[in-house]
Order: C-alpha cells, then sequence, then structure tokens
C-alpha cells in the first residue's frame, strides 16, 4: 500500500525513521502513498505534482499506526496526530508541506 525505500509497518522509510515519522503522503501525480518526498523522487520514475489549494478536502495522508486517512486540510491544520488513533506525528513534517501542497 506504501511504496519507498525500506519502508517499515508504520511507513517509516530509510530517509525519514524516528518514532514519530508514523505518515505517508498519496502523491497527486499518481496516486500512490510514500513516505517521503526523497522516496517518490527515487523510484516513482515522474516528476511530482502537488496537491492543490482547493484539493484540501481529498483524503492524502495515512496514519501508519492505525491506517486513518485524512484529508490535506485535517492534517495541515490539526494538531500533530492521527484524530482517530491519537498516535503523534512528527512536527518538523510542516517543513515541507510545500513539496506535497500547494501553500
Amino acid at each position: 500500500m506504501v511504496k519507498g525505500i525500506h519502508v517499515d509497518g508504520e511507513t517509516r522509510c530509510r530517509h525519514y525513521h524516528t518514532h514519530k515519522d508514523i505518515i505517508a503522503i498519496k502523491f497527486n501525480c499518481c496516486g500512490i502513498y510514500y513516505p517521503c518526498h526523497l522516496c517518490h523522487e527515487e523510484t516513482a520514475g515522474h516528476p511530482v505534482e502537488v496537491w492543490g489549494m482547493e484539493q484540501r478536502d481529498e483524503k492524502a495522508v495515512l496514519c501508519g499506526s492505525c491506517g486513518h486517512e485524512l484529508t490535506i486540510d485535517e492534517y495541515m491544520k490539526g494538531e500533530p496526530r492521527c484524530p482517530e488513533c491519537r498516535a503523534v506525528f512528527n512536527s518538523g513534517c510542516a517543513l515541507h508541506y510545500h513539496l506535497y501542497f500547494e501553500v
């Protein structure tokens, strides 16, 4: 379900693998979940297309702890944790929003 490099059962990858790195992003260009932009860059074979502002209601973020899918808006505006299982996400991911979403 989640593609990438050395992806574990909670969506951590070779690039990001702390205990809080438990989300995957569905990429707008291919509809496939990847743990990070680097995994997509190294394995997808095509350029990234970011999600537009008008697509913020799309479910495009996957909690690696419970499998709950969040909308882009829920993920970007909520606290850095899963609203379903309350697992904590890496708040540093906000530094990379521009790689996935129009900001």
